[in-house]
C-alpha cells in the first residue's frame, strides 16, 4: 500500500507531502493545476526515466520519495537478490541533480532503475488514458487472461520448454550451416591433411636437423680441429695429457709435506681424468666424421620440405604444423559424423517438441477455462455502468506454430447493442465506452492479481452524469479490498472517495507554484459543489454534492 508520498523541486511543485490511506481517494483540481505533474513525480519513483528538465529550482536536487507498506506481499526474496535492506515499510527515493544526473535508493541502499521498476511493478498500478489503447493489443489481452487464471506457472513451464525447443532448433540450424560450407572445403582439407601426414612431423625435429646439416656443411672444419686438438693431447713431443700426468705425479710426491697438498693433488688429479677422457673422445670422434654428400642431401630435402610446409601454412614451426594437422582431422572427423550427430538433435527435437505440445494445451486449456467467468464478469459491470445490451467476447485462433506465449491468438470482442456485430473493441468503442470497459477489467484484475493499490487517471473520460457515479460505486467498491486512488474531473466520482485531496496553483511575483491539500469534509462538499457549478457555488450545488457525498 502507498502510504505516502514526498515531492520537493519537480516542475511546478516546490514541496508537496501527500499521506494516502486505505479505500478509495479522490483527486481533483482544474486543468493545468498540476495533477498530471504529481503523477508525473510519482513515475519516477517508480523507476521511469528522467532528464534535468523535471527540476523546478535549476540550482537544486529535485527528490521524490515514497513510502509502501509492503508487510504483506512477499517481497523478502527479491530484496535479497538485489542485496537490499528489507523492510516492511520501505522507502522508495529517486534524486535528479542539477547536472541531470539521476540516482535511485529503496532503503536508503543505492538501486538500478531495473530494480526500482520490478519492485514498483508489484505494488502499484498507474492507469493513465494513453492504456485505454491497450484495449486493441493482443499482448495485453492476453495478459488480462493469464492474470485471471493465474498462469504464472503454467507459463514458466511453457517458456522453459519453448527454449530448449527454440535452442535446439538453433543448434541443428547452426550444424546444418557449418556442415554446408564444410563439405565445399573437405576436398582441399583432405588434400591438406594427407600432405601434412605424409610429412611425418615430429615434435623438435626442426631443429635438430638444423644442426645437424650445420655440422655436415663444416666436416672438414670440424675434423680438422677433431685431429689437430687430439694431437696436441696425446702426440706433440710434449703431449699434454701425458704432462699433466707428470705434473700430478710430481705434485703427488710431496703432498705429504705441503699445507694442503692432499687437496691440490686431488685437484689436479680431476683435472687429468677430465682432460684425458675428453681427449679419448676427441680421438673417437675423429674417427666418426666423415663427409656424407648423401645424408646431407637428404637432410637439407627434409628442411626445404618444412619450410615449404610453413610457408604455406603461414607459421613458423613444427609444432604449430602439427596442431594444424590435428585440427584438419578434427574438422574431418566431424564431417564423418555429421549424419549421426543430426540424427542425435533430431531425436532431441522430437522429444522437446512432444514436451512443448503438452505445455502448450495445458496453458490453452487453463486459459479457455477463464473465458466465461471473465465475459460474464465485464457483461454484469457494464450493465451496472448503463450499457445493459453491452457483450463482451473472448476468442481463441489456435496458431499451428509456437510462440513465446504459446500458440493461443486471443482477441477481445465488444458490441454495445443487440444486433451488432461482435467486433475488435477500438474498432467499435466510443471513448466513453472504452473508458467502462477498461475500468471492469481493471476491477477484475485488481481481484485477481492481488496488487495492493492501483491509481486512475482520469479513467473516466468521455462519460458523465448517473454512468459517472456507477464507475465512482465500483472504483469505491474495489477500494473495499485494495488501495484505490482516481484523479478525476467529475463530481459523482469525486463524492465517492474517503479521502479527497485538491490540486491548486498559486501565483507568486516569480513563479507559479503547484500544491496539493487533504481536504475537511465541508472543503470537500465546497470542491464537489464548484465542480458541479462553477465559480459560483449555490445552496442547490451544495445541496447536489451532500448527496452525491451521501450516497
Amino acid at each position: 500500500m502507498l502510504k505516502s508520498l514526498s515531492i520537493k523541486n519537480y516542475a511546478l511543485i516546490d514541496k508537496a507531502n501527500i499521506e494516502f490511506g486505505l479505500g478509495f481517494t479522490v483527486i481533483t483540481g482544474e486543468t493545468g493545476a498540476g495533477k498530471s505533474i504529481m503523477l508525473g513525480a510519482l513515475g519516477l519513483v517508480l523507476g521511469q526515466r528522467s532528464d534535468v528538465s523535471v527540476i523546478g529550482d535549476k540550482e537544486n536536487k529535485c527528490v521524490i520519495e515514497s513510502v509502501f507498506d509492503v508487510s504483506r506481499y512477499g517481497l523478502q526474496s527479491l530484496f535479497e537478490e538485489e542485496d537490499v535492506d528489507y523492510e516492511e515499510e520501505t522507502v522508495l527515493r529517486r534524486e535528479i541533480l542539477p547536472s541531470g544526473k539521476s540516482r535511485a535508493f529503496v532503503n536508503d541502499t543505492p538501486v538500478n532503475l531495473n530494480f526500482l521498476k520490478s519492485l514498483s511493478d508489484k505494488l502499484i498500478d498507474v492507469h493513465s488514458q494513453h492504456q485505454n489503447l491497450l484495449l486493441g493489443d493482443n499482448r495485453f489481452q492476453l495478459n488480462v487472461v493469464d492474470t485471471v487464471a493465474g498462469n504464472q506457472k503454467i507459463k514458466s513451464n511453457y517458456r522453459e520448454a519453448y527454449h530448449i525447443y527454440r535452442k535446439l532448433l538453433s543448434e541443428k540450424k547452426k550444424l546444418e550451416e557449418l556442415n554446408a560450407r564444410q563439405r565445399s572445403d573437405q576436398d582441399y582439407w583432405e588434400f591438406q591433411f594427407k600432405q601434412l601426414e605424409e610429412a611425418s612431423l615430429q615434435a623438435g625435429e626442426q631443429t635438430e636437423l638444423e644442426r645437424e646439416l650445420e655440422a655436415l656443411s663444416h666436416v672438414e672444419e670440424i675434423k680438422s680441429a677433431l685431429s689437430q686438438a687430439s694431437m696436441m693431447l696425446y702426440e706433440n713431443e710434449q703431449p699434454m695429457v701425458q704432462e699433466l700426468f707428470h705434473l700430478k705425479e710430481a705434485l703427488q710426491k710431496i703432498s705429504a709435506y705441503l699445507p694442503q697438498g692432499d687437496e691440490l693433488s686431488d685437484r689436479l688429479n680431476s683435472v687429468y681424468i677430465e682432460l684425458k677422457d675428453i681427449a679419448e673422445e676427441i680421438t673417437e670422434r675423429g674417427t666418426e666424421v666423415e663427409f656424407d654428400p648423401a645424408r646431407q642431401q637428404l637432410v637439407q630435402e627434409r628442411l626445404d620440405m618444412i619450410f615449404s610446409l610453413q610457408q604455406k601454412h603461414h607459421v613458423d614451426s613444427v609444432e604449430a604444423l602439427i596442431e594444424i594437422k590435428e585440427d584438419l582431422f578434427s574438422k574431418l572427423e566431424q564431417l564423418a559424423s555429421f549424419d549421426e550427430e543430426l540424427a542425435g538433435l533430431e531425436r532431441e527435437i522430437a522429444v522437446a517438441l512432444k514436451k512443448l505440445r503438452e505445455q502448450s494445451e495445458v496453458l490453452t486449456k487453463s486459459r479457455e477455462k477463464v473465458f466465461k467467468p471473465i465475459e460474464q464478469s465485464i457483461q454484469s459491470q457494464l450493465r451496472e455502468l448503463g450499457m445493459p445490451n453491452a457483450r463482451f467476447s473472448v476468442s481463441n485462433q489456435r496458431s499451428n506454430d509456437f510462440g513465446s506465449e504459446g500458440q493461443d491468438e486471443i482477441a477481445f470482442l465488444f458490441s454495445a447493442n443487440k444486433s451488432a456485430q461482435l467486433t475488435d473493441i477500438p474498432k467499435v468503442a466510443s471513448g466513453g465506452e472504452i473508458s467502462r470497459v477498461m475500468l471492469c477489467i481493471k476491477s477484475l484484475l485488481s481481484d485477481a492479481k492481488g496488487l495492493p493499490t492501483i491509481i486512475f487517471d482520469e479513467i473516466d473520460t468521455g462519460v458523465s452524469g448517473e454512468i459517472a457515479d456507477r464507475m465512482g460505486r465500483i472504483m469505491h467498491s474495489m477500494g473495499k479490498n485494495i488501495q484505490v486512488v482516481s484523479i478525476t474531473h467529475l463530481p459523482q466520482i469525486a463524492g465517492k472517495g474517503n479521502r479527497h485531496f485538491k490540486v491548486f496553483k498559486t501565483e507568486t511575483d516569480h513563479q507559479t507554484i503547484s500544491s496539493v491539500k487533504l481536504l475537511s469534509n465541508d472543503e470537500r462538499l465546497t470542491e464537489i459543489a464548484g465542480m458541479l457549478s462553477g465559480s459560483s457555488v449555490t445552496d442547490a450545488a451544495l445541496e447536489n454534492a451532500r448527496f452525491l457525498m451521501e450516497n
